[in-house]
């Protein structure tokens, strides 16, 4: 995981989810990828400045986690199941 707070411009070939500490779905989702190892930039909400503007543009909600997928799709607040059929889709898991 790359921490995105003193960066705030992410590759877009990257995996990046959006979220907050405080956030129970976020955490949630980041110990999924964290367990299936799988590379992606974390933007703290609370920690970059335009963070929730930039969450808010892809998804048009306020609802988090915000997760965008190098192909451009997105999803939010993404149970376990959605999220892993999604990375294995892409085939950033096995």
């Amino acid at each position: 995981m790359t921490d995105l707070a003193s960066s705030p411009v992410s590759d877009a070939q990257r995996l990046t989810m959006f979220g907050a500490e405080w956030c129970g779905d976020c955490r949630r989702s980041k110990k999924l990828l964290d367990t299936l190892e799988v590379d992606y930039d974390y933007v703290d909400l609370l920690l970059v400045e335009n963070g929730a503007d930039r969450a808010h543009a892809i998804s048009g909600r306020t609802q988090i986690p915000v997760i965008l997928f190098p192909d451009g799709t997105h999803v939010v607040e993404p149970s376990d199941s959605i999220l892993h059929a999604k990375l294995t889709q892409l085939g950033s898991i096995r």
